[in-house]
């Protein structure tokens, strides 16, 4: 989810406040708030992907799970709300495993303790995008409640 409507306009009249920093973080954290069921069901999601090798250390699912969450930018090159999986940079030397478990045709690697031979994997088919299936309507509102929740804040202290 990105480019709320009307998030720059709020963006510039929390600047134009006195202590718009308090305001943006203040704003920010509401709108994380209001994305963490959705970063919740990702988590679960790919911790139901069926495990090939079970008990292989570090953990593939717990992995790319801790690395899914709420992401929210206010200015700069875009103003929005996310729910983003992150890359796993030391896990296996598998940095896109978000990426590539999400994709229907997976990903290749070598055979553990044999270099030599290939395989085709895998994972849990768009089990990040299923996540959200249906329910973008309920996060826009949530985020778009934080936003009116904030322009109430800005009208009040004007008053």
């Amino acid at each position: 989810m990105e480019n709320v409507e009307g998030l720059d306009a709020l963006v510039r009249a929390i600047r134009a406040e006195e202590d718009g920093k308090a305001l943006r973080k203040d704003l920010a954290k509401n709108m994380r708030e209001a994305l963490k069921p959705g970063a919740q069901q990702a988590k679960n999601s790919i911790m139901a992907m069926v495990s090939l090798r079970g008990g292989a250390a570090p953990a593939l699912r717990t992995s790319i799970a801790k690395k899914i969450r709420p992401e929210v930018k206010l200015g700069g090159h875009w103003s929005g709300a996310r729910v983003k999986a992150f890359k796993t940079k030391n896990i296996r030397g598998f940095p896109n495993a978000p990426k590539r478990t999400n994709r229907a045709s997976g990903w290749r690697h070598p055979v553990f303790g044999n270099r030599e031979n290939w395989v085709q994997q895998r994972g849990k088919l768009e089990w990040f995008d299923r996540a959200f299936k249906g329910r973008e309507a309920l996060y826009k509102q949530a985020v778009a409640e934080a936003m009116e929740d904030m322009a109430r804040r800005i009208a009040d202290r004007a008053r």
